[in-house]
């Protein structure tokens, strides 16, 4: 049926209302007051109690989860806020350094560089060498 929410026209709800408004399963003859039996309007309120209860308990636990999902959002959000810092002056860190190897490598101290790099693999190389002994 188009333009009706699928809650309202579910038959096990259907259903259910009809109990409840009809108090059906009530033996004939005990109608009190207002033509509503007597037992039965008891029966249907202790289950509107019992329902009402249940949803009160379901509410009390989505609202504590969704306060714990709001802590831990702050958290990840703060978390997150200081990596971005930690990564923005990383950033700076290694621009400065590139920008620093390339004034080396304009000038003449290229042999220098060039000395530099070989003396640091000639290091790595004894190290590599000096394990691989043992």
């Amino acid at each position: 049926m188009p333009g009706k929410s699928f809650l309202f026209t579910s038959q096990p709800f259907l259903r259910h209302q009809r109990r409840l408004l009809l108090c059906e399963g009530v033996p004939p003859g005990n109608y009190g007051n207002y033509g509503y039996p007597n037992s039965g309007y008891s029966a249907c309120e202790e289950e509107n109690e019992r329902l009402t209860e249940s949803l009160r308990n379901k509410v009390t636990a989505i609202k504590s989860l969704s306060i714990e999902i709001g802590h831990e959002v702050k958290n990840q959000n703060k978390l997150l806020a200081e990596m971005d810092s930690q990564f923005d002056s990383t950033t700076g860190f290694l621009g400065k350094t590139m920008g620093k190897l390339k004034i080396l490598s304009r000038g003449s101290q290229t042999k220098l560089l060039c000395y530099m790099m070989l003396f640091s693999l000639f290091v790595f190389f004894v190290i590599y060498w000096i394990i691989k002994l043992r």
